[in-house]
């Protein structure tokens, strides 16, 4: 793919869908001020633009505060979706699914546990490293003694941590929960279990029914395996170069990588053919 002439009818788009680790945040999680001034532009060309994300859904608003309330947000991998500055939580899991979770990860060595509700994430472990790294990902987080025990919140998602990889420690072990759970790996650290039909797909295409747009005006910038759903249901899809192969093979388009402005140098295309 020629990164350089990217064969995009632009002039269709009216939705810009973006994944952030990996993809618009570089290597020390930060947004651009290249993009921040691109979003302005996009805005004025009345494109609306989405952040679609496996974080917390406060991580997300910290991540994009200038902007937080002129866009959409897709927060744990499709648990959770705020359009019109209301937020609501989508498909939940029970406290039997938490429970069956929980007891099948709690065998796993060097695996650390993290229970996503719509107010909180909770975490059992008191490890300095894992709690370090979840800062950057989780805002809201409380940490109490047995994560079974929690029965009075919505619980959208479990996310796994491992300090190695999550692809080769953890989703060989859980691979069985795939019948009745969206298993996921989300990033080279992290796996992700939600209700079967959770995705950033499935809350991306309630967004495009409620606004009427789509997939066809859609354009999705991703990075790994749970950005695939979601690009699958777009007409443009782009893949950063540092995307896991499984998405690369799916994507129509290749760009930048995240440390290189990737997504914005899209974007820059993007404008450029509207004025």
């Amino acid at each position: 793919m020629d990164i350089k002439n990217i064969d995009i009818d632009f002039s269709t788009i009216k939705l810009v869908v973006s994944d952030m680790d990996g993809t618009l945040l570089n290597d020390n999680h930060e947004v651009s001020p290249r993009f921040f001034k691109q979003f302005k532009k996009l805005k004025a060309l009345n494109i609306h633009f989405v952040a679609a994300s496996g974080r917390q859904y406060h991580s997300l608003i910290e991540k994009l505060e200038p902007i937080k309330n002129q866009i959409s947000i897709i927060a744990e991998n499709g648990g959770m979706l705020q359009h019109d500055n209301e937020l609501q939580a989508l498909l939940k899991l029970s406290n039997t699914d938490v429970n069956r979770c929980i007891k099948t990860l709690r065998t796993l060595e060097n695996a650390f546990i993290v229970l996503c509700s719509k107010h909180s994430a909770y975490i059992e472990s008191d490890d300095i490293d894992f709690t370090s790294r979840l800062k950057e990902y989780y805002t809201a987080v409380k940490s109490v003694d047995d994560l079974t025990q929690l029965k009075s919140d919505e619980f959208l998602k479990i996310a796994v941590f491992h300090s190695e990889s999550s692809e080769k420690h953890v989703y060989p072990h859980v691979k069985p929960l795939e019948n009745d759970f969206q298993v996921i790996v989300s990033g080279q650290n992290w796996l992700d279990i939600s209700h079967l039909h959770s995705n950033k797909a499935y809350a991306l295409k309630k967004l495009l029914d409620k606004m009427g747009i789509s997939s066809d005006q859609t354009l999705v910038f991703g990075d790994y395996n749970n950005d695939i759903d979601m690009m699958k249901l777009a007409k443009y899809s782009v893949a950063m170069k540092n995307a896991h192969p499984n998405v690369k093979r799916i994507a129509k388009f290749e760009t930048h990588s995240n440390t290189n402005e990737g997504v914005e140098h899209i974007l820059e295309q993007l404008i450029g053919s509207k004025y």
